[in-house]
């Protein structure tokens, strides 16, 4: 018999304890729930939360800063010295203005007293229902699986600018050190085959650490390379229009990716209300969220700044889509060296923590679907001289496996990094940052349909949506055009 719908809601929400085990930075805060009256529990009756301003400002910096930044010099360069800057600007307002109606839905009916919300998800549910709530756990899945094959993408480039910034070190920027993307790829897939057999990867925190380090790491050679060149020159390269290009059409869809990659940057909405649920209160917790994400967004913003507009002074019309693997920048190699390295321990990592949400919630709804099936509930013992020994069942390798196997077969079809981030951009931008927490907040203040707010609130969530369309269309039209040669 097929399952009922209660069973398809058990399955949900212990989806959810699985997204918040691998995205939330406070564990004990989610899997624990006391029932005495204690000192030390909050009004939910689980341990008291300790999070401050500060572990909130450090948490959302962790979880923006990261890939995206080293394609901004790029979305500068299309969108030129008054679209570039304009649109870091305006992507930096809304995220803010969208997290803070965002903070107001951790609690319903109140924002203040009501019941906890502790992931996305549950609030979508309990604002607007079930049916979007589903819809809202696909894009968020959706995300996650698009973001594993950037990271394909992007560690392969990375791994084969290593060998290219040596090359170009020994024989001259002249010589021809070609190499092939796809051999990395496989490289990259074949090692993150191997972890994801490792289940759950129990503690996961050392690894947001390791990423934390290595994004600020890259980022602050990608805009120290970027200042030095301009100090060096002595003047700012680049145009009021941005890039020349061939046509107004070709400019038109590059401008548009652009605007998919700068989408892509900014929000964070998957992880804040993660987020907000490990701080303290009193003060409440979404006023505490709304100081941390302006703070965080400021700090983030400073970078974006830098590294966008910095490598565009530094390089104009030649800058290339990755800052650091486009090799605008030559010496010191060993630098270039360092940075790639650390965006691939960033990405290495990266790459196990959105996926293994996805295996643990297939993992289980295929354990509850076909219950007796021998192939899902068998495990075996797997010892190794390495690592921990770990149980394994058949299922769980093929689907792990074939997992890993679609992310880089989809990058080998189409290894274009800035294209690739445009169109996950797109698709997180307007239905997750902006769509469900303007949805949510109207609805939570019982914000009477025309009046000023619903229309303001409306006509902003329009526009998101035309750009977000925009970003799309132009991403996806520049991955044909790559692939075919148009």
């Amino acid at each position: 018999m097929p399952p009922s719908k209660p069973s398809l809601h058990t399955w949900y929400k212990e989806s959810r304890r699985i997204f918040c085990k691998f995205f939330c930075l406070d564990m004990a805060l989610h899997d624990q729930s006391l029932e005495l009256a204690d000192p030390l529990l909050d009004d939910d009756g689980r341990l008291r939360r300790t999070g401050t301003l500060g572990t909130c400002v450090a948490h959302i910096i962790t979880g923006v800063i990261g890939s995206g930044v080293l394609s901004l010099a790029w979305s500068v360069a299309q969108l030129g010295w008054i679209g570039g800057p304009v649109a870091l600007l305006c992507f930096a307002i809304i995220t803010y203005f969208s997290a803070s109606k965002l903070a107001d839905c951790y609690r319903y009916p109140d924002s203040v007293n009501g019941k906890r919300n502790y992931s996305y998800m549950d609030a979508v549910r309990v604002n607007l229902g079930y049916k979007r709530m589903l819809l809202c756990g696909f894009l968020q899945y959706l995300s996650m699986f698009v973001t594993g094959v950037a990271y394909v993408i992007t560690v392969s480039t990375c791994m084969r600018a290593l060998l290219k910034a040596n090359c170009y070190h020994r024989e001259g920027h002249q010589a021809s050190c070609k190499s092939s993307d796809a051999f990395y790829m496989l490289i990259f897939g074949a090692v993150q085959i191997v972890m994801s057999q490792i289940p759950d990867f129990q503690n996961m925190e050392w690894l947001s650490w390791v990423a934390t380090i290595m994004s600020f790491c890259y980022s602050t050679v990608g805009l120290g390379l970027g200042l030095a060149k301009v100090i060096g020159k002595g003047k700012f390269e680049g145009g009021i229009t941005g890039v020349r290009m061939s046509g107004p059409a070709k400019k038109t869809w590059t401008v548009f990716e652009a605007l998919g990659d700068v989408a892509f940057a900014y929000p964070y909405t998957l992880i804040l209300l993660e987020i907000q649920d490990t701080l303290k209160s009193p003060p409440p917790e979404n006023k505490t969220m709304k100081k941390g994400s302006l703070l965080a967004i400021i700090v983030t913003t400073f970078f974006y700044f830098a590294c966008g507009c910095f490598g565009y002074a530094a390089l104009g019309d030649s800058t290339p889509g990755n800052l650091l693997t486009g090799f605008g920048f030559y010496e010191p190699f060993w630098l270039i060296d360092f940075a790639n390295v650390c965006i691939i321990m960033h990405l290495v990592g990266g790459y196990q923590i959105y996926s293994q949400p996805i295996f643990a919630t297939f993992e289980l709804w295929f354990a509850r679907k076909f219950p007796n099936s021998g192939f899902i509930s068998t495990f075996y013992t797997m010892k190794s001289p390495i690592i921990p020994s770990f149980r394994i069942s058949l299922f769980r390798l093929f689907f792990r496996t074939s997992y890993v196997a679609s992310t880089v077969g989809i990058a080998l079809a189409f290894p274009y990094f800035n294209s690739i981030l445009g169109v996950l951009g797109a698709i997180n931008f307007w239905p997750l940052a902006i769509y469900f927490p303007f949805e949510m907040y109207i609805l939570q203040r019982k914000i009477t349909a025309w009046s000023r707010e619903w229309v303001a609130l409306r006509t902003l969530s329009l526009i998101c949506l035309i750009v977000s369309l925009l970003g799309f269309v132009g991403s996806f039209v520049s991955i044909i055009s790559a692939k075919f040669n148009l």
